[in-house]
């Protein structure tokens, strides 16, 4: 009435928020003669964009791996605890100050802090699990010894602000021929298409892009073969006009 724009409410982070946001999905039965259908929870949780202003206390939802909270008005981080099995933050473009309370998070792997107003970065805040993380836009990447504080923090990181970090590859190579499925994976992130970002399923993407450079390196490996066949093949006929009859 007035004439004055007026402004969304800015909320807490509670269950009943979660429950309103994120509903269970209905997933069909696997057999057509099955009339009963099935409640999942869904992995990834998006809440970006809703004015929320802090994380309440909630109930424990380990079945959250992925965790989208960018572009809304968070001071602080804070009881992300419940979310004990997340590999997945996005917290860009909100209000936080500091970088505090995430050691819980054992298994977080990809991290974006980007544009927020971080001064001063206290690396043993991170979780040593990080592959992935972007602090671009906070005033912390101006901090002297800002990128080698990181890199030595985080034993497994990959990349930093969009760039890739090399160091502890020899050190993997050591380790010797028995790497596991998800040494593998890390490797392949160097090359992945574009940068870290909060607004693309991240996870999808990987999953194409893996997928892909498995299908890459198995044709690779089968042309490789069929060269030193052929090349075994040429070598024996030159032996066989070298050898007396």
């Amino acid at each position: 009435p007035t004439g004055c724009e007026q402004t969304s409410p800015r909320v807490t982070l509670t269950d009943s928020v979660i429950a309103t946001r994120n509903l269970p999905q209905l997933v069909e039965p696997p057999h057509p003669e099955s009339q009963s259908t099935e409640l999942v929870t869904p992995s990834t949780m998006r809440l970006d964009r809703e004015n929320i202003r802090a994380i309440g206390e909630l109930r424990s939802l380990p079945n959250i791996h992925s965790l989208y909270l960018q572009q809304n008005h968070i001071e602080k981080i804070e009881n992300l605890g419940c979310f004990p099995n997340l590999r997945f933050l996005s917290l860009a473009g909100n209000r936080i100050r500091r970088v505090e309370n995430l050691q819980p998070l054992q298994h977080l792997h990809f991290l974006d802090l980007s544009h927020n107003q971080i001064q001063m970065l206290d690396p043993d805040e991170l979780p040593c699990s990080l592959r992935l993380l972007d602090l671009t836009g906070n005033e912390c990447t101006h901090q002297h010894g800002y990128r080698e504080l990181v890199v030595e923090a985080l034993p497994h990181l990959l990349q930093l602000d969009s760039q890739p970090v090399r160091s502890g590859v020899g050190e993997e190579e050591e380790e010797g021929a028995s790497s596991s499925i998800e040494d593998e994976d890390d490797e392949l992130l160097f090359e992945l298409s574009g940068p870290f970002t909060a607004d693309k399923d991240f996870f999808a993407d990987l999953h194409r892009q893996l997928t892909g450079r498995s299908q890459w390196r198995r044709r690779e490996a089968l042309e490789e073969h069929q060269t030193r066949l052929e090349e075994l093949e040429e070598l024996q006929e030159r032996r066989g006009l070298l050898l007396p009859p």
